[in-house]
């Protein structure tokens, strides 16, 4: 009887990923499905210190101006309906007082690149190469913030601007750090503001502009969760409401993917034991002061210190705070 489908088979990626890895992701909201994952599992990993960016030109402004670690200034900020913005952040970085916007900024940006330093893996995902052109300065930002639409040009980027604004910064990161690996993969969320049409023109754009970047540097290597979603599970089941962004079915099924790509024998048997530890906090009995309850805190706490003495690097602070 026929499959009725155009199954992804799992590959093995020559980069490994592991809990002595630091991770840095950036990029779209896809970026912060795989790095909550990475959080979750007790990866150390820091996740869109900007908020989400989408285009490409605007992720390699943040490895830049991390690399550079120059604070941000008072210009740089400007006022828009109440609140104080940063043409370079997500709209979690603006707030009603100039001084708590760019305290906010700046923050989060040596927070980064303390970070940055010790990184040795980055996860890239770039959701569109639409961007738009603030006209005052000829810059493209990273949000609008609601901005009137016609103080901006809006236009797609070429596969030989999104090599440029990535590949070389690439390189400066690789030279700082010879051991970095890097993740690259063009998000599955639609656009589909821009219109079924313009949508896939955006993604090829990218997919074809990171096949140049992977040939250029052997050290970035390419994560298919662009066609796991949409030649292989490939229907509206694995959709939200808005039939734009992958639900959580979908987002479990592209991790699969990516814990048999990237992690080895040893850490997916920790990430099980891990989830175990993270699925009893989350338990909520029905008679915490009953014996069995109290015998299964015991045996939670014990495998969460074993842990601990095997693995020095993972903390379950929070967990433990659960259970006492």
């Amino acid at each position: 009887m026929p499959d009725f489908r155009t199954k992804l088979p799992p590959f093995q990626s020559p980069l490994r990923l592991a809990h002595s890895d630091h991770t840095l992701c950036v990029g779209s909201c896809f970026a912060e499905h795989i790095g909550g994952r990475l959080r979750k599992l007790k990866f150390p990993a820091l996740v869109n210190p900007f908020g989400i960016v989408y285009n490409p030109v605007s992720v390699g402004q943040v490895f830049e101006k991390l690399l550079s670690g120059e604070p941000f200034r008072e210009e740089d900020l400007f006022e828009n309906l109440g609140l104080w913005h940063s043409f370079a952040h997500h709209g979690r970085f603006s707030y009603p007082e100039k001084t708590e916007a760019l305290e906010g900024v700046n923050r989060s940006l040596a927070e980064a690149g303390a970070f940055l330093a010790k990184a040795n893996r980055l996860i890239v995902t770039l959701g569109t190469s639409n961007v738009f052109v603030f006209k005052k300065n000829g810059e493209i930002v990273a949000n609008c913030h609601k901005v009137p639409g016609h103080e901006f040009e809006r236009r797609r980027l070429t596969i030989a601007e999104i090599v440029q604004a990535l590949a070389p910064v690439f390189e400066k990161l690789w030279e700082q750090t010879p051991s970095l690996e890097i993740i690259a993969t063009v998000s599955p969320v639609r656009h589909l503001r821009d219109g079924l049409i313009e949508n896939q023109r955006s993604k090829a754009t990218l997919l074809l502009a990171l096949e140049e970047i992977c040939r250029r540097l052997p050290f970035v290597h390419y994560f298919p969760a662009y066609e796991i979603l949409l030649d292989d599970l490939r229907d509206y089941r694995f959709y939200e409401a808005d039939m734009a962004h992958p639900n959580p079915v979908a987002v479990d099924y592209v991790w699969q993917y990516f814990e048999e790509a990237f992690f080895d024998e040893k850490t997916r048997t920790l990430c099980r034991r891990i989830e175990r530890i993270a699925a009893a906090a989350a338990h909520r009995p029905f008679h915490p002061q009953s014996v069995e309850y109290q015998n299964f805190i015991k045996k939670t706490m014990e495998e969460m210190e074993r842990l601990e003495r095997e693995f020095p690097g993972l903390d379950f602070g929070e967990e433990q705070k659960v259970f006492t």
